[in-house]
């Protein structure tokens, strides 16, 4: 079973299965509600072209949740205390909203100790360090690119050389891991809808201190986010995503 996120390595190994060169039987796609317009159309496309089914689970729309939270916030949003002391919150969103949901699934589909379900990641080479034994007994971790020796990199050549389209970045619309060029190509109702929601979490109950979802903490709407050419900085490093977020 390959667990879904419709970035650039999970959808390789999903259309890698299309083209004979790796074996899956299904794959799942854990649903927060709250992804991009074109994460959700790249998923429909592969949905149509997938020979294999494409299940979709999903533990709620994640950002309703969140603003209905009466517990600390599972997103990891950027707080500042009220003595100026800041910090970053803790992350349960993964936990909640990926993994069990693709958990409940497969054993509501058979997984047990005795044949436990063999889950395939699309970690790639590059991302090594965020391989993990399963902790339940009925769940082995696959990690084919790795086994491949497949970086980000390779994934992109692949997706190239069988004439397949670049997979939009997979992260929930307000995702606090987001960079600034990632916030910059939400589109704007997008934009404008995590705006929204920074200014919504901003005070919660329980809180004491104030939270945002931009790492300078400030409210989304200030933060500068023009690129360092914009500035007219020289850019010294790629902003492109090392693929934080997702499982």
């Amino acid at each position: 079973m390959l667990s879904l996120g419709a970035g650039v390595q999970s959808s390789t190994l999903l259309l890698m299965a299309r083209e004979g060169e790796l074996e899956l039987d299904a794959a799942v796609f854990a649903d927060t509600r709250w992804e991009p317009a074109a994460v959700y159309a790249h998923l429909d496309w592969l949905e149509s072209v997938s020979t294999i089914p494409v299940e979709r689970v999903s533990h709620g729309d994640i950002r309703a949740l969140t603003l209905e939270a009466t517990r600390f916030a599972s997103l990891p949003f950027y707080i500042e205390q009220p003595d100026g002391s800041q910090g970053m919150g803790r992350r349960q969103c993964s936990k909640e909203y990926k993994i069990y949901p693709i958990r409940r699934w497969l054993r509501a589909h058979g997984a047990k100790r005795s044949t436990p379900a063999q889950l395939v990641f699309g970690i790639s080479l590059d991302e090594h360090q965020r391989m993990r034994d399963s902790d339940v007994s009925y769940v082995v971790h696959e990690y084919p690119l790795v086994q491949r020796r497949m970086t980000r990199g390779d994934c992109l050549l692949w997706l190239e050389q069988h004439g397949y389209p670049r997979p939009p970045k997979s992260a929930c619309i307000g995702c606090p891991y987001r960079r600034d060029s990632e916030w910059r190509n939400l589109t704007p109702v997008e934009f404008a809808d995590a705006v929204d929601f920074d200014r919504a979490i901003r005070v919660q109950r329980g809180m004491h201190g104030q939270q945002f979802v931009h790492r300078s903490f400030v409210p989304l709407d200030q933060v500068d986010l023009r690129s360092q050419q914009d500035r007219g900085q020289l850019e010294m490093f790629d902003e492109e995503c090392e693929g934080v977020c997702g499982v």
